[in-house]
């Protein structure tokens, strides 16, 4: 890696590596060892060690006392002592020193290919000083080949154990005890999208994170724009950061001590490093042949120097098929009620279910049953003989890249991670469901809730003349959503990203020194961990970009439509210091909503933020896939005044930006020519243009059931601005991000007819409804 990646300026330690070779003769070099150690594995064969784990354990206990009592030639030692010595003159030290401090890391010849996976499975080992110490922890190194972890991968996997030998790279000891350390990916470990670059990273040295003792800050990097000279850090999320290793010099030992709380609420690397890391992981992946990598870093808290320690090639996404996407769907009818017991960090996209068995210790693990559903604190190699049995695994601590949730990424396992009580949430022979296909968050239900799957391979639908678009609001579950077969997102709903990623009136924000006390404290309280930020306005900016900037670099370069904020008047109260905002109405359905806010005095300075977040994402994040949709404007007139008030924030269509307008109320229909002055296309909200043709509360339940987005009034409104549309020089988009073509497939044939261009659609109804337009053209072409 040094040799390769120096030049093209990635930072690795200096250091050397002892060959397969090397290994090979040590083990040589004893007379007898080899058949000893053959001998002691040739029962490692039968599936019963897996019934007999305090069996298997003792087997594996055995072949590492005898590797470290085995004597390493002179030949070889000599050898390791002259490379030591000459890396500790490059790292400074003076020649009659001990020598310099390195990090000892165990490789296995098994471990990059591109079918299994033996990363972490050998022992590697920090802060090690002088010769002796040296050989002493590359024997270990060595030895660690035997674990029981090591023994029961490699005998799932069908490799021979004396086939697998070992190299063991030595490298300058960075200081990341003192600064900070972590992991990253080249793809989402998750969904196994590859356009993004995962960051992790906590304080102190790397061996906690790596075991998923602590919860990391998380970044994500879109590498497309970011390779074209942008700045696209399209998330960050602070992580609870709970412990930092430390070498402690005097007891010459690692020890954790416990992060202040203050400094747990700052991220662990800046911006501009996580950047750095990410152009690093780019170079990484295509110096290895564009294979999606598994990187560690580490930065010295001395020097303040990013280092490069270790890459291996990701192995689960990278064998997966990436043609077929699988969907699950919580039913709408259930035989029971859904009560959510805890929650955590999902790992994978998949459902388990099961009956709770809780473990507190490695020792008790001969009580678990195949198909159980695992609860503990925590897991490590030790638990690996059962992990594959289980029907989902569950920890109260870790994060996305602790030992269980790479164990069940491997496995294709649900599991759960870093959820925080349960233990005692979750009981001996509970019945419960583990959903890890409801976004960032994992649930666990009481009982078998039920939920739908299909599987879908995008090689067996064809291209539709009617461009397919997606409704999604989430930005959690975008980067699965990108592998669907569609054409872009027709509706991404602002407000959702208000509420879920901000909570906080924008107004509460700009005029934040005139916000009472507690209004202003429960905003601190909710800006902790983010920023630093000159001025609480620039917390929204930033918290809106990475909300929608996530959702845009999913679908990139495929357009995304955003929608401007769309809350009503009583949706704005409830966000912090909203109530000092907003007007009592009515009937905020038909209030003060949508266009009539953004150039109006009293909500004016909050749009501005908006617009700031778009040029955010269009400028600095370099997404120009976004686009920008209006909703609930009344007249022409005021389309042309929000467009004004847009180009006053210095966002106009100078870049190729397109702007868009809801048509959900009949004026935009019978007025679609003037607003085809304005706007580059419309975007029909069935919705809402249902309620006000039929002049129906669509929340009034008396009248209900005459709300029918079918009626022959508002499909002739539909038909009628399509016609409007493409009749104007130049020609109008139109397409439809309303609930009537995913709940209607009818409706959504009888667009195409009318010659709609997109039909945005909400995830669940996307292959069912583009099968019915595939034969709808068809029919149309007869």
């Amino acid at each position: 890696m040094v040799a390769g990646l120096a030049k093209a300026g990635v930072s690795v330690p200096d250091g050397f590596a002892t060959t397969a070779d090397a290994y090979w003769h040590f083990l040589d070099a004893n007379e007898g060892l080899l058949d000893d150690m053959r001998k002691l594995l040739e029962g490692a064969e039968g599936a019963k060690l897996h019934r007999d784990v305090r069996g298997f354990e003792e087997r594996g206990k055995k072949l590492r006392q005898m590797v470290r009592a085995a004597k390493v030639p002179e030949d070889l030692v000599e050898e390791i002592k002259d490379m030591y010595q000459e890396l500790s003159k490059l790292a400074g030290m003076e020649e009659d020193s001990e020598g310099a401090y390195v990090a000892v890391r165990s490789s296995a010849t098994a471990e990059d290919l591109p079918n299994a996976s033996f990363a972490g499975q050998q022992d590697s080992f920090l802060h090690v000083h002088g010769v002796k110490e040296l050989i002493e922890r590359w024997v270990d190194c060595c030895a660690s080949l035997f674990t029981a972890r090591a023994i029961t991968y490699r005998h799932d996997m069908g490799f021979d154990h004396m086939a697998v030998a070992l190299s063991v790279g030595v490298q300058i000891m960075v200081r990341a005890d003192t600064g900070s350390s972590g992991v990253m990916f080249t793809l989402d470990p998750e969904s196994g999208y590859k356009d993004v670059v995962l960051v992790q990273g906590i304080y102190g040295l790397g061996e906690n994170i790596v075991q998923g003792r602590v919860g990391p800050d998380e970044f994500l990097v879109h590498k497309p724009t970011l390779k074209q000279g942008f700045k696209p850090l399209v998330r960050k999320q602070c992580g609870p950061k709970e412990m930092r290793m430390v070498y402690n010099a005097e007891k010459r030992t690692l020890v954790n001590l416990s992060v202040p709380e203050k400094e747990r609420k700052c991220l662990s690397v800046s911006d501009e490093e996580v950047l750095l890391l990410a152009r690093w992981g780019m170079q990484i992946e295509e110096h290895y042949g564009n294979k999606p990598m598994d990187i560690e870093w580490a930065k010295d808290g001395d020097t303040g120097k990013l280092y490069i320690v270790q890459a291996r090639p990701e192995t689960i996404h990278s064998r997966s098929d990436i043609n077929v996407y699988r969907q699950y769907t919580r039913k709408k009818e259930q035989k029971i009620a859904i009560e959510v017991l805890a929650e955590g960090i999902a790992v994978g996209n998949n459902i388990g279910y099961g009956t709770v068995r809780v473990i507190e210790s490695p020792k008790q693990i001969d009580q678990f049953q195949p198909g159980e559903i695992l609860v503990t604190s925590i897991t490590d190699p030790a638990w690996d003989p059962i992990l594959k049995d289980a029907g989902a695994i569950i920890t109260e601590r870790g994060g996305r890249t602790s030992h269980a949730a790479i164990v069940a990424r491997e496995m294709g396992i649900p599991a759960i991670v870093g959820a925080e009580g349960a233990r005692k949430s979750l009981s001996d022979g509970l019945d419960i469901t583990v959903s890890c296909c409801e976004g960032d968050r994992g649930k666990i239900y009481k009982g078998k809730v039920d939920f739908s799957v299909v599987e879908i391979d995008v090689r067996t639908l064809k291209e539709t003349r009617t461009k397919i678009m997606l409704n999604i609001a989430r930005p959690d579950k975008a980067l699965a959503a990108a592998s669907l077969p569609c054409d872009g997102v027709g509706l991404c709903r602002m407000e959702f990203v208000f509420a879920d990623h901000i909570g906080i009136h924008p107004l509460a924000l700009t005029r934040f020194t005139q916000m009472p006390k507690d209004v202003q404290t429960k905003i601190k309280k909710m800006m902790e961990g983010h920023g630093p930020y000159n001025q609480p306005k620039d917390f929204f900016v930033d918290m809106l970009a990475q909300g929608v900037g996530t959702l845009v670099a999913a679908f990139y370069p495929r357009p995304v439509i955003l929608r401007m904020s769309d809350l009503k008047t009583n949706e704005y109260a409830q966000l912090v210091g909203g109530s000092l905002f907003e007007p009592k109405e009515e009937n905020p359905m038909i209030g003060w909503r949508g266009a009539s806010r953004y150039y109006h005095k009293d909500y004016k300075e909050g749009f501005m933020l908006e617009i700031e977040a778009v040029k955010k994402i269009r400028e600095e994040f370099g997404l120009t896939n976004l686009k920008v949709m209006i909703p609930f404007c009344r007249t022409p007139e005021e389309g042309k005044k929000v467009i004004e008030t847009m180009a006053e924030a210095g966002l106009t269509r100078d870049d190729g930006l397109e702007i868009y307008v809801m048509a959900e109320i009949p004026s935009n229909i019978w007025m679609a020519e003037e607003f085809c002055q304005h706007f580059d296309g419309f975007s029909i909200g069935s919705n809402d243009l249902t309620q006000l043709t039929l002049g129906i509360d669509r929340d009034a339940e008396r009248i209900y059931p005459l709300f029918d987005e079918c009626n022959k009034a508002v499909k002739d409104s539909c038909a009628l601005l399509i016609k409007k549309a493409h009749e104007h020089d130049p020609p109008r988009k139109v397409g439809i991000c309303g609930q009537a073509p995913s709940d209607h497939p009818d409706f959504a044939a009888f667009l195409v007819e009318h010659g709609i261009d997109t039909i945005s659609l909400n995830t669940d109804a996307v292959v069912s409804t583009k099968q019915s337009i595939i034969e709808k053209e068809a029919a149309l072409d007869r």
